[in-house]
């Protein structure tokens, strides 16, 4: 299987991590697998710099023609039978395929704001999926959008994220707490990191612990405001934009997400990986993940989500047995091998429909 993995920019979110993982993956199985990044690179592209399957577009607007024949000339040089569009990268997937490449294009869907999925632009996606020929969404709400907003009746699947990195390089934590918190989040509103703050600031003058901020900032009010609230609390740590964040994940005691809306979050998957006992919000895929192996609560509710902490803080037993317990449903149902497994059926269904 010829499959490029299509993707606008290389740094370390969501959608970028899952279109870097399938196209690791994929080459691990043998597939002649690409990746192409159109707008910009990030820290993700460290992982792949030097390998040939990999392009760059350098692509400066949606009408530049020069990155955009790039992507035709690699489409046709390598024989590309598929094209996995993640998230807003469809437009020009699509484009390709107008223009003549004959290609069969899955669009991707990571929409992280799927509490609100009526609340995304979609005109033009409506439009135009009547070009795709597969959907995947990360949860099931988009996938129910999907069948019911866009002009598509070809199949659709709920495949979830999955994970595949180990760490490479242990690293340690700043501060000396007994009980290290982790919560790994780009910047953003829907990650509502305040409820977060609020929630440890009940807590930290009673137990000894320490609160570590993963996540890209985006200089914008939202992390300007973020930043400020946390400038002087000493047990509160912000590390900025890190790959790979999981070489951190060692040395935390409990994972924790408190966003207003998610899809699937690969920080989730990533704690049970390993082995943390987890925290987050009844949002998006994270209850359905979580199942009973962890603590789940109301979003935008900061006295929830302290009573959450402190319970485990309370009783480590249980903080560890949850950990172990969902460590064993992520390497089940969220490992690369068994959503693979998955993905190749729905693939070759698509290639010989």
């Amino acid at each position: 299987m010829k499959i490029l993995q299509l993707i606008d920019s290389l740094r370390p979110g969501g959608a970028e991590r899952m279109a870097l993982n399938y196209f690791l993956a994929l080459e691990r199985e043998g597939h002649h697998s690409l990746l192409v990044a159109s707008r910009e690179e990030g820290l993700l592209a460290e992982q792949v710099d030097k390998k040939a399957n990999y392009h760059f577009l350098r692509k400066l607007n949606a009408f530049d023609f020069r990155a955009f024949y790039k992507l035709k000339k690699i489409i046709s040089e390598n024989n590309i039978e598929i094209i996995q569009a993640h998230s807003s990268s469809w437009f020009w997937a699509v484009l390709c395929k107008i223009t003549g490449s004959k290609i069969k294009i899955i669009w991707h869907d990571h929409y992280g704001n799927s509490e609100y999925p009526d609340n995304r632009k979609s005109r033009l996606l409506r439009k135009f999926s009547k070009y795709f020929d597969g959907i995947i969404s990360v949860n099931e709400k988009l996938m129910k959008w999907s069948r019911e907003k866009l002009e598509f009746n070809k199949p659709i699947i709920y495949l979830p994220n999955f994970v595949n990195e180990k760490s490479r390089n242990k690293k340690g934590l700043q501060g000396n707490s007994a009980i290290k918190i982790i919560c790994v989040a780009n910047l953003r509103p829907q990650k509502d990191h305040y409820t977060l703050i609020e929630a440890f600031r009940e807590i930290q003058d009673k137990y000894n612990v320490t609160l570590h901020l993963f996540g890209r900032d985006f200089n914008d009010q939202y992390s300007g405001e973020l930043l400020n609230m946390i400038e002087n609390n000493s047990a509160i740590f912000y590390y900025g934009e890190v790959n790979p964040v999981v070489d951190y994940l060692g040395d935390a005691d409990i994972g924790i997400l408190s966003s207003k809306s998610e899809g699937l979050p690969l920080a989730l998957l990533e704690y049970g990986m390993v082995g943390l006992p987890v925290i987050c919000t009844a949002v998006g895929e994270c209850e359905r993940v979580v199942g009973g192996d962890g603590k789940v609560v109301p979003p935008n509710n900061p006295v929830k989500l302290s009573e959450a902490i402190k319970d485990y803080l309370d009783n480590p037993e249980e903080a560890k047995l949850d950990s172990l317990n969902f460590h064993t449903r992520i390497e089940k149902d969220y490992s690369e091998k068994a959503v693979l497994k998955k993905f190749s059926i729905f693939i070759q269904n698509l290639k010989f429909e």
